[in-house]
């Protein structure tokens, strides 16, 4: 039996703000779950709009402790706050990765390739 991978603790008032958020979708996320979802990507399970903490990431893989996040025209004004909460999740051992808007949404399959080498080179 394998060892089991820690819960990462999370707000439980975000699951609703997740919901809304995977109903509510960039074109590049929508794009690139396509590529991640179902363990596409060297079967890897990943889940989209995850809890984290107090914060809610776009992608993440709890067996890599990989986030994923597509950054967009909200992060363009937030980018002091979005380098604050990076440093918080990644306190409990997570790595991130990310991708712009236009790439995750036009370069996707370039996107899900950077994102096997880093899992390649990291696992």
């Amino acid at each position: 039996m394998g060892k089991r991978l820690p819960i990462i603790p999370y707000r439980h008032d975000l699951i609703e703000k997740a919901r809304w958020l995977r109903k509510n979708s960039t074109p590049g996320e929508i794009e690139l779950w396509k590529g991640l979802k179902g363990r596409q990507v060297l079967g890897y399970k990943f889940r989209r709009q995850q809890p984290l903490h107090s914060f809610i990431v776009d992608f993440y893989c709890r067996e890599l402790k990989l986030a994923i996040e597509v950054d967009g025209i909200s992060h363009d004004y937030k980018i002091e706050y979005d380098r604050d909460r990076q440093y918080l999740i990644e306190q409990f051992g997570i790595h991130f990765l990310r991708f712009s808007e236009p790439d995750a949404k036009n370069h996707t399959n370039s996107v899900i390739m950077q994102i096997e080498e880093w899992i390649v080179d990291n696992r």
